[in-house]
């Protein structure tokens, strides 16, 4: 399972940031996010977490359980075993991984193997 800086780092990485526009989107200077990224801080503040979770469109909740901050149950969301298997991913990852899927079935249904 990646770390919150490799999260993070990919999050931004997939939506084509740099570490000075997520700063001017976000106002948390760079040099704050690359110690994020590369790990040297581990628990950022939950008010960090939530800004860089609207940015990247990503779940508020992976973010703090990935810092180690517990949520609450009526929070959590439903953990695939798909996700429990290969960790959080971004929403690029998540739309290539379908699209592969329904490559997959689909040639399944042409061979008559699908059930």
């Amino acid at each position: 399972m990646k770390s919150l800086g490799q999260f993070l780092r990919s999050l931004r990485e997939a939506s084509g940031l740099t570490l000075r526009a997520v700063e001017d989107a976000t106002g948390i200077s760079n040099a704050y996010l690359s110690q994020l990224e590369s790990d040297k801080i581990k628990q950022p503040s939950p008010s960090v977490l939530h800004k860089l979770s609207d940015l990247y469109d990503t779940s508020y909740s992976t973010l703090l359980k990935l810092a180690g901050y517990p949520v609450p149950r009526d929070v959590e969301e439903t953990t695939s075993p798909l996700v429990a298997r290969i960790g959080p991913i971004t929403e690029q990852e998540e739309d290539a991984i379908v699209e592969y899927l329904e490559f997959l079935r689909s040639r399944a249904k042409k061979r008559g193997t699908r059930r």
